[in-house]
């Protein structure tokens, strides 16, 4: 079997971040990497370019990685730090936060490849709750 895609929450904050991995991880598998990135360095709200690309090394093993940004500048980060170094199986999912978290999370755990996860997250938008 090959290596599950990972996938990296990247939010403003670190405890929304691992509050969504926690979910994400008893909906998904323990078999699917998932990675955070949230918060600045020194604790405060914001984005770290660094947590991210540590975040996409340690989600990945050899199957992608998904990149989930929250909203604004999370986005930002993660498009510089993919534009700074460029990969072919890393991508970043437009897709709600934590509907898209869950859905990609679900798919990988099922051992599906990098485009059907991303997809799979993106079409999360359309789910309605009501």
């Amino acid at each position: 079997m090959s290596a599950h895609v990972g996938i990296v929450l990247v939010s403003h904050s670190a405890e929304l971040a691992a509050g969504l991995c926690l979910l994400v991880r008893q909906i998904g598998s323990d078999a699917v990497p998932v990675a955070t990135a949230g918060g600045t360095d020194d604790g405060r709200i914001g984005t770290s370019y660094d947590r991210v690309l540590s975040a996409m090394k340690d989600a990945d093993r050899g199957g992608g990685v998904l990149v989930l940004p929250d909203l604004g500048s999370s986005v930002l980060t993660a498009r510089t730090v993919l534009d700074d170094h460029p990969r072919p199986d890393v991508v970043i999912a437009d897709a709600p936060f934590v509907e898209g978290a869950v859905a990609a999370a679900v798919t990988a755990a099922s051992g599906a490849d990098l485009q059907t996860v991303l997809t799979s997250a993106e079409e999360a938008r359309h789910v309605r709750k009501l």
